[in-house]
């Protein structure tokens, strides 16, 4: 790409019960925006499937500069690590509209 620039993608998958909390926090954290789409897998706390509210998980993306995804790394392994199923990681990804992120 040209003229690409380099932004940080966070995605977390975590249970949807947490939903309005963590896009509140990120908001407030500096996100500009994200993406939510419904998740389904097993892993270290079991099979988890979109099928019921109380037992679904989601996947959010977000798209930000490094400060941000620092800052919203450290909250959810400060706040959310202990007490709930997550999986948190982020990776470099080229933007072409920087301003938006």
């Amino acid at each position: 790409m040209s003229n690409d620039h380099t932004r940080k993608l966070v995605t977390i998958i975590t249970e949807a019960a947490l939903e309005h909390s963590l896009l509140r926090d990120f908001k407030r954290l500096g996100a500009k925006g994200h993406t939510i789409t419904e998740a389904r897998g097993s892993g270290h706390r079991g099979v988890r499937s979109a099928g019921w509210e109380s037992n679904s998980n989601i996947r959010i993306e977000v798209i930000c500069n490094e400060a941000v995804a620092q800052a919203i790394t450290q909250h959810l392994q400060d706040q959310y690590y202990a007490n709930y199923a997550m999986v948190v990681y982020s990776s470099d990804v080229s933007v072409l509209r920087p301003d938006k992120f």
